[in-house]
């Protein structure tokens, strides 16, 4: 933007009309108007105009449309809004700089609008009442940091954009978007999905470590990375987006990391999901609704649990910003638009003369409710200082800027005692950092670790199975680790499987879910009770996973039970029917027999000192308790291909 023909920033902002601006690359701000258009379905989002030529489109997607996908939300109306771009410029940065506005824009009446004892009463309940009872592995809890504003609302965007892009380091997108009645300005630090040429990238982030004063060190991040907690919950969301990719990529997708987002105030650990994928990006974009990192795991239950412990609608807080830009080459069968998506967090909304900075801490069974408000203060500060609505720890920011910079190779060593200290590097660069960092992959399966393109044909190649969805979707990654086995598979949900389909199956999966097995008044535990009951019955091939390896335990007269400390994602190494095998569980409650018990009826039982049962096995049918499709599974698919055998063998006459 170097010619007069262009208007400046500030007389965009004075015409009143929508605009976005958008930082990606540090180098340039893009500067985005045109006219907005509100829609109702991610279907809707106008990628054509009358004519059928493609255009692009900046959408600010709200977390009502989970509605899309039939899960549970506070619905307060939140448009899904569109600026279809009429023109895109292009501004360096330090240009952009010089003409945002730099006067502090004015708070009154700050504050949260959840006290920290109130928050902390929320962790507790979330823990007991929902975790501690079998709804899910993680949730995502928010509360807003709120304050009146009486700066006019496109000078304030403009101000705090200006803030955000000198202050706030190692953001994906810094953004502002001024529409009708609204505005949002963030720094988001997670890419929640993007498609590029076919390739469908997610980038879940979790865990999060709150600088100290004057900035981080190698010693302090080490003793945060050596944290199970935040191990564990950066596993878990790594977990529940491979469910996801599992759904919309024909390759299931890799995982590649763990790597630091390093920003001003906080530091967060990573991994980099990718597959390729022949979706319209809009159904990527429904099918990845929305991040665990921001909601929890498993997803359809974690938006249940929100509505429960939330009582205010989230507005755009967890949504996404996605930008569909045509793309220039096509191949054939290729999609006409890339997909660049990230996650609403770390963002300050204002409308009708209110900000409203929303944050949230991910609750897992071992959280410390004072440690989750601290989580929540340290998530807020980092806009909230880029803002001036609370002090900026000037050292810290110094630190990371100049670590960021570009750095020239060493001169020769020449020692001056009154040279400044040598500039910090990133702490990624530490030695000691970086293997922390590569030791965590240890663990992991190394089927999600390694490209999955094409294969020998697996060892059940021309036989098929269905999958029961019990409301959970670790069933796409299952069903995706059976194809790889040679199977054809099909998914269905078990509100809408018939006794047709149940019966026809070669081999049944009933899969895995939430909450308590024993609750024969929930509809769900009901009908995963009658899909196994009618397999078993019959004497078909049936293999059960977790919640449903309970309900076939308990059809042995097998006794069910709470564990005493869920396993939410835990690693563990067991004796599957003499094999040992390191699985990853995902259970609050666990079938149980008196130690030494090795058979019910028909059933081989395989478990542990204790008594818990981990798996079974029996003419046409096994079971398995934990998640053999998990990436905490090292063992995942020799034992998926042990208990498919078992099942698929044929009953003696």
């Amino acid at each position: 933007m170097t010619g007069p023909a262009h208007p400046t920033l500030r007389e965009i902002a004075d015409r009143g009309i929508p605009f976005a601006l958008i930082a990606r690359d540090g180098a340039t701000v893009e500067l985005l108007t045109g006219d907005v258009v509100d829609v109702e379905l991610l279907a809707d989002i106008p990628l054509t105009d009358e004519s059928g030529s493609p255009r692009e489109v900046l959408a600010l997607v709200p977390f009502r449309q989970v509605r899309e996908r039939g899960f549970e939300c506070h619905d307060d109306g939140a448009p899904l809004r569109c600026l279809i771009v009429a023109e895109r410029v292009s501004i360096p940065r330090d240009e952009a700089l010089a003409q945002l506005p730099t006067a502090p824009v004015a708070l009154d009446g700050a504050g949260f609008d959840i006290a920290d004892e109130e928050y902390a009463d929320i962790v507790r309940r979330v823990i007991a009442d929902e975790i501690g009872r079998g709804e899910g592995a993680n949730f995502v809890i928010r509360r807003d940091f709120t304050a009146g504003v009486k700066t006019d609302a496109a000078t304030a965007a403009l101000t705090w954009f200006r803030a955000l892009l000198e202050h706030e380091r190692g953001a994906y997108w810094t953004f502002a978007v001024v529409t009708p009645g609204h505005v949002a300005v963030g720094a988001s630090p997670e890419a929640h999905v993007s498609a590029r040429d076919g390739v469908v990238t997610m980038n879940p982030i979790s865990g999060t470590f709150r600088h100290p004063a004057g900035g981080a060190t190698p010693e302090t991040l080490s003793e945060f990375l050596r944290s199970t907690k935040e191990t564990e919950e950066l596993f878990m969301v790594v977990d529940e987006e491979l469910k996801m990719m599992s759904a919309v990529c024909s390759d299931g997708g890799r995982i590649t990391g763990p790597h630091l987002k390093e920003m001003s105030r906080l530091t967060h650990t990573e991994y980099v999901l990718r597959g390729r994928s022949r979706l319209d990006p809009r159904e990527i974009l429904r099918e990845t609704m929305f991040a665990p990192t921001v909601t929890g795991s498993p997803m359809q239950n974690a938006c249940t649990v929100i509505t429960r412990h939330e009582t205010t609608p989230r507005g755009y807080y967890s949504g996404v910003a996605a930008l569909f830009t045509p793309r220039l080459t096509l191949a054939a069968g290729e999609p006409t638009h890339d997909l660049d998506a990230p996650i609403l967090i770390r963002t300050a909304y204002l409308e009708g003369g209110r900000l409203r900075v929303p944050v949230g801490a991910t609750l897992v069974r071992h959280s410390d409710p004072y440690g989750e408000v601290g989580e929540t203060h340290g998530k807020a500060a980092g806009v909230l200082g880029a803002i001036g609505a609370v002090p900026r720890d000037a050292a810290a920011e110094a630190a990371v800027a100049v670590a960021a910079a570009p750095r020239a190779e060493p001169a020769p060593e020449v020692i001056d005692e009154d040279a400044p200290a040598p500039a910090p590097r990133r702490l990624a660069d530490d030695p000691g950092i970086a293997e922390l960092l590569a030791s965590r992959n240890a663990r992991l399966a190394e089927f999600w670790l390694n490209p999955q393109g094409a294969d020998e044909p697996g060892p059940f190649t021309g036989r098929s199975a269905l999958v029961v969805d019990a409301e959970d979707r670790f069933t796409t990654m299952l069903a995706h680790q059976l194809r790889h086995l040679g199977l054809d598979v099909e998914i269905a949900p078990w509100s809408r499987v018939t006794d047709a389909q149940i019966d026809a199956a070669e081999l049944l999966v009933s899969g895995p879910g939430p909450g308590d097995p024993r609750d024969t008044s929930s509809p769900r535990i009901r009908r995963m009770r009658e899909v196994v009951a009618r397999r078993r019955d019959a004497g078909r091939p049936l293999l059960a996973v977790c919640l449903s390896h309970q309900i076939l335990a308990d059809s042995f007269g097998i006794g069910l039970a709470p564990l005493d400390a869920p396993h939410q994602g835990l690693q563990k190494s067991v004796d599957v029917f003499g094999t040992p095998a390191s699985i990853g569980f995902y259970n609050t409650f666990t079938a149980h027999v008196e130690p030494g018990t090795a058979r019910a009826g028909d059933a081989e039982i395989a478990a542990d000192a204790s008594g818990d049962v981990y798996a079974l096995r029996g003419p046409g049918f096994a079971s398995v308790q934990g998640h053999l499709e998990s990436i905490l599974s090292r063992d995942g698919m020799t034992t998926l291909q042990r208990l498919v055998e078992q099942a698929l063998t044929p009953v003696p006459a």
